[in-house]
């Protein structure tokens, strides 16, 4: 029963808000209305000039952002070639410091039993010259990576 009586009062009350804004005058009710149409418009057409503003600025900011970005894949792909070369440099310094090792072994053998063996003291300045020359080609492949990373500063500060 409360809630048919809770309905009844809404209802009324809601009637009388109808009527009362039906009696109020008809310029009242146009005024109340809010902006007109011509304002409507040039809010309009101030919004469509903010967004075309935004998608400039948004193309020119991705545009930048994809030439960073490609920048940074050359880069990056440069520096893991740059790491290859020294890594097989390295492989090769490793095998002439192996075979250096060996020969320089056998050198000693062969002098400890009082025999010295001319092409063991061969093998072992040719195992040393090996180890020298891998040695120098790690050292300018490492200075090659150096110069290649401070380049793009050096030309950033110019």
């Amino acid at each position: 029963m409360d809630d048919i009586k809770a309905l009844e009062t809404r209802i009324t009350d809601a009637l009388d808000r109808i009527a009362w804004q039906l009696s109020k005058p008809k310029a009242a009710l146009v005024a109340e209305e809010g902006p007109s149409k011509a304002d409507l418009i040039a809010q309009l057409e101030d919004e469509r000039r903010a967004n075309t503003q935004l998608e400039e600025r948004v193309g020119k900011l991705k545009a930048r952002q994809d030439g960073q970005i490609a920048d940074l894949e050359k880069r990056a792909s440069d520096q893991a070639a740059q790491i290859a070369a020294l890594d097989v440099q390295l492989q090769q310094l490793r095998g002439s410091n192996a075979d250096l090792t060996d020969v320089c072994a056998k050198l000693r053998a062969a002098a400890a039993d009082g025999v010295a063996e001319a092409e063991l003291i061969n093998r072992a300045l040719i195992a040393e010259v090996d180890g020298l020359t891998a040695q120098r080609s790690a050292e300018a492949a490492e200075v090659a990576a150096i110069l290649s990373d401070l380049k793009p500063m050096l030309q950033q500060e110019a």
